[in-house]
């Protein structure tokens, strides 16, 4: 029996939204509303390139040279960023979720994995992840993470979808509202320090086309409940993601020749584990669920 590089697979429906869920990671490989597609997808039969769809688990974004110290200990994560010694996504984007409900909803699926302890994160982890379609608000996707441990255990989220409507992301417009963005260094993409966005190069709180502006960096300062909406100047197409995090990082996605923009909803920002921003720490039996929605 074979099996195909990105898992099992879990067709999902409502209205005019179509998505698949696969079980290697708990990703969305594709969602699509009256056949456009709003998500980068990929085909079932290659792995997830770029990030596509993955859920960041137990820490989003990089941890510099993967070395960390909670409550005392030092910790040496792999460093799963060879070329920048960095420790990134966390360690959940290749291990196989396993399906939880009984599948009589086609628009819904719950997936579990547990995550055991490893070196540089000697934590055990119980998450879930749902994906709910509705036909009129779209794909609303819940993270949960709770700690069946017996110490408390550093922990965030992200996750990794890559908007399109149809167009390169240059002609497209982006709007989004933001205080401060992330500066970071060229070589390791570590953290430097806040910047304001107002009158920065970031500032898309009117919207306005993209352009060749290369966007890899970390925004906080959002609206309660914020928004990133990229939209098709010529067909009026929208692909949006909504969120409450704390914080979102935006990728231009040079990595698949700007197709599409990675709007990364996330409860903390890079190097949380260094230095404590944002950081939730789970203590044992506690959990943490967060949630965005994507539609059009």
């Amino acid at each position: 029996m074979s099996v195909l590089p990105s898992g099992a697979q879990w067709e999902i429906r409502a209205g005019e939204y179509v998505g698949t869920v696969v079980s290697v990671g708990g990703g969305l490989r594709g969602l699509s509303y009256a056949a456009r597609e709003v998500v980068i997808g990929y085909p079932e039969d290659q792995p997830a390139k770029a990030g596509i769809g993955q859920h960041l688990m137990p820490w989003p974004n990089r941890i510099t040279d993967g070395k960390y110290t909670f409550q005392g200990v030092d910790q040496q994560l792999y460093l799963t960023e060879p070329p920048r010694s960095n420790a990134i996504h966390g360690l959940t984007r290749w291990a196989n979720w396993e399906r939880g409900d009984d599948g009589t909803d086609e628009s819904f699926v719950e997936l579990a994995h547990r995550l055991h302890g490893q070196p540089g994160y000697p934590h055990q982890l119980d998450l879930t992840l749902t994906y709910q379609l509705d036909p009129t608000t779209g794909l609303t996707i819940t993270a949960r993470a709770t700690n069946i441990g017996t110490s408390d255990a550093p922990y965030g989220y992200g996750s990794h979808p890559y908007l399109t409507v149809g167009r390169q992301i240059d002609e497209c417009e982006l709007e989004f509202t933001a205080e401060s963005w992330l500066e970071v260094t060229p070589d390791k993409l570590s953290p430097i320090g806040l910047a304001p966005v107002a009158g920065s190069q970031y500032d898309f709180q009117q919207a306005h086309k993209l352009g060749d502006l290369d966007i890899d960096n970390a925004f906080t300062g959002l609206p309660p409940t914020w928004e990133v909406r990229l939209t098709d100047p010529e067909t009026g197409n929208t692909a949006r993601l909504t969120s409450d995090t704390k914080w979102m990082q935006l990728y231009t996605a040079g990595a698949l020749g700007r197709a599409g923009l990675a709007v990364e909803p996330m409860t903390c920002p890079p190097d949380a584990f260094i230095s404590g921003d944002d950081l939730v720490v789970l203590k044992p039996g506690n959990d943490h669920a967060t949630s965005f929605t994507i539609s059009v």
